[in-house]
């Protein structure tokens, strides 16, 4: 499935206010790399920016008199993310606002969640790091996330860009490992004369998973049973 990182900014904290969506940031993900495929708009929400949100992301109302309105990049918003899965921190607060927006606009849109695959990376996020911060910035110190280091304001399309990192790390992989520190016995020597000599054990230490490790490999497996019809292999496997 085609993945997006979506994140917006807006004029304040509830749609119920009357706060509108003012920017918004979408940039896809192919074989989990960035493409140069993206749709980015700062958008008129012909109403004033709160106060409490100018100073978070810094977009006056000056600066957005001149963006299109929202009914105005709408349909191409639309088309650009309809039918993909869209990765989003704290998913409900973006989806509010935009289902909000796009009912403004027309009843014909429907839902995002009902066109779009949904994965919430706070929800992901909070799983897999039980009693821990897991705000954007928190995570993005964490995963040592470059693009963080730029960031003295939000900005929906630098934090879809920190966010596409973030998702990354929480989702990887170990590709290699260095068999060479855990092999239990050295390889066979020869002597000068050519005789073999007796292979020698060497020490091998055991490190045990800690309790918190053991606490994220439980929820990771939650998460996987979640997204899997019949559940994940290794509790297949264990049982």
């Amino acid at each position: 499935m085609r993945q997006i990182v979506l994140d917006t900014e807006t004029t304040g904290l509830e749609f119920e206010e009357g706060h509108r969506v003012i920017e918004i940031a979408c940039i896809e993900l192919n074989d989990r790399k960035l493409t140069k495929n993206e749709f980015h708009e700062y958008v008129n929400p012909q109403r004033a920016v709160d106060q409490d949100a100018l100073k978070i992301h810094g977009i006056d109302n000056e600066f957005l008199e001149s963006k299109p309105t929202f009914p105005q990049i709408s349909q191409r918003l639309y088309e650009f993310i309809e039918g993909a899965e869209l990765i989003i921190h704290n998913a409900t607060f973006d989806l509010k606002f935009l289902n909000h927006e796009f009912g403004q606009v027309s009843g014909d849109y429907p839902k995002i969640e009902t066109v779009c695959g949904i994965i919430d990376t706070l929800d992901m996020a909070r799983r897999l790091r039980p009693g821990r911060r897991n705000s954007l910035d928190a995570l993005a110190n964490q995963f040592n996330v470059e693009l963080a280091s730029e960031r003295s304001l939000h900005s929906a399309l630098l934090d879809a860009k920190i966010l596409a990192d973030v998702y990354l790390a929480l989702t990887g992989e170990q590709t290699s490992f260095e068999f060479s520190e855990i092999m239990p016995y050295d390889s066979r020597q020869s002597s000068v004369d050519g005789d073999s000599t007796e292979s020698k054990p060497i020490e091998v230490v055991v490190q045990l998973a800690s309790e918190e490790e053991l606490e994220l490999h439980e929820s990771w497996l939650d998460y996987l049973d979640e997204k899997s019809a019949k559940g994940s292999v290794w509790r297949r496997i264990d049982s």
